[in-house]
C-alpha cells in the first residue's frame, strides 16, 4: 500500500526530519514488482529504495516514492569441502547477519562486524573494514531491473568491485534493486587480525587463541570506541572515502608533511587516511549549531539534534575545500546525497 507524506526521520541514521511524498514497504519480489508498476502509473518524480538508511544524507524532502526494502531470510544454499554458500535477503540487518554466521561457525565476515546498514547495500558499496572487503566473500546476487521488472543474476565479475565501488554505484546507478546476496564463507576460519588494532584489542581482552567470535568482539569494541552510535547522535559513519593518489604525489606530500600515513596499493598508488587529512585541517570536534565533526573520528559528520541536511552538506563542502587547499587532494563523499 502506498502512503502519502510520510516522515523518514526514523528510517535513516542521520535522523533529519524530512518527508517523502509517497512511501511503501515491500517484503517479496512480486510485491516490489507491483509497487514499481503502480509507481509507473503514478509517475512520481523518482523512486528511491531505502534499506538501513545508514549511507544517505537527505538535504530536502523527497518528491517521489520511497520504497522500504524488507526482503528477509537467511539460508544455506550449497557447500563444498571448504565453503558454505549462504543466501540472505537484501532487507536483513548486516550486523545481525554477521552474528548469525558466526553462531553457525561460518567464517570470513567477522571483521565486518557492526557496519551499519542492510545486506543489500553490502555489494553496492563493496563494504570493507579491518583488512576485509565484501568482494572477498561474495558469490553472487540477484537484482530486479527497474524498467523491465526482470530478476537478473550477477557474478563477482559482473559487479566490477573496486574500493567502495561497484557497477551499482555508477554504470547501473538506479537501474537495479538488489533483492538477495549469496556469500561464500569458510568452514575452517582463516583469521585476519593484522589490520588496525585488532591484535592489541585481543591482547587487552586476554584472548591468546582467538576464534571468529573473538575477532568480531574485538572489532565491535574498537568501532564503539571510535564511532558514535547513530541511536545517540545522528551520523552515517564515514562520510568520506580514503583518497588514492599516485605514488609520486604521495612522495611529494610526504616531504611537506612527514607525519602523513600512506598505504601502498598493488597498482603503485597510495591510499591516504582521509580522517588524518581532515584532522590536520582543524575540523575534528568542530561544531556549528547542530552540525559537526565527531570529536573522536574526523571522518564522521554528525547531527547533534536539529541540524538540517543542507547544513551537514555545507560542512562537508567546507571540509573538501580545506583539504584540497592544504594538500591538493580531492576527497570524495562516501554518503549518498539526496
Amino acid at each position: 500500500m502506498i502512503q502519502k507524506n510520510i516522515s523518514l526521520q526514523p528510517l535513516h541514521t542521520f535522523g533529519m526530519e524530512v518527508y517523502t511524498r509517497l512511501f511503501a514497504r515491500f517484503g517479496t519480489v512480486d510485491g516490489l514488482r507491483a509497487l514499481l508498476e503502480e509507481a509507473d502509473a503514478l509517475l512520481p518524480s523518482g523512486v528511491l529504495v531505502l534499506g538501513g538508511g545508514s549511507n544517505i544524507l537527505f538535504t530536502r524532502n523527497y518528491d517521489g516514492l520511497v520504497l522500504r526494502n524488507e526482503l528477509m531470510g537467511i539460508a544455506q544454499t550449497a557447500e563444498d569441502d571448504d565453503f558454505v554458500y549462504v543466501k540472505a535477503g537484501a532487507g536483513e540487518n548486516w550486523h545481525q547477519f554477521v552474528l548469525y554466521c558466526i553462531q553457525q561457525g561460518w567464517a570470513g565476515i567477522e571483521n565486518l562486524s557492526l557496519i551499519p546498514g542492510n545486506v543489500g547495500a553490502s555489494p553496492m558499496q563493496n563494504i570493507g573494514a579491518y583488512g576485509v572487503e565484501l568482494k572477498d566473500v561474495f558469490a553472487s546476487l540477484e537484482a530486479l531491473h527497474r524498467a523491465d521488472k526482470a530478476l537478473v543474476h550477477f557474478t563477482p565479475d559482473d559487479c566490477a568491485f573496486g574500493y567502495r565501488e561497484s557497477v551499482f554505484k555508477r554504470k547501473y546507478k538506479d537501474e537495479f534493486i538488489i533483492t538477495a546476496v549469496t556469500y561464500r564463507l569458510r568452514k575452517t576460519p582463516v583469521l585476519n587480525t593484522s589490520y588496525g588494532a585488532i591484535e592489541a584489542e585481543l591482547q587487552r581482552m586476554g584472548i591468546e587463541q582467538p576464534g571468529i567470535a573473538d575477532v568480531s568482539n574485538a572489532v565491535i569494541n574498537i568501532r564503539r570506541s571510535k564511532l558514535p552510535d547513530p541511536a545517540v547522535v545522528g551520523n552515517a559513519g564515514s562520510f568520506f572515502k580514503n583518497p588514492v593518489v599516485p605514488g609520486e604525489q604521495f612522495e611529494r606530500l610526504l616531504e611537506r608533511f612527514p607525519g602523513m600515513a600512506g598505504y601502498s596499493q598493488p597498482d603503485g598508488t597510495v591510499k591516504l587516511a582521509a580522517g588524518w587529512l581532515i584532522e590536520q585541517c582543524g575540523w575534528k570536534g568542530f561544531r556549528n549549531g547542530d552540525a559537526g565533526c565527531h570529536e573522536r573520528q574526523a571522518l564522521v559528520l554528525v547531527n547533534f539534534g536539529k541540524a538540517t541536511g543542507a547544513a551537514v552538506y555545507q560542512l562537508s563542502e567546507d571540509i573538501l575545500n580545506s583539504v584540497s587547499d592544504k594538500f591538493g587532494v580531492l576527497l570524495e563523499r562516501e554518503v549518498n546525497i539526496i
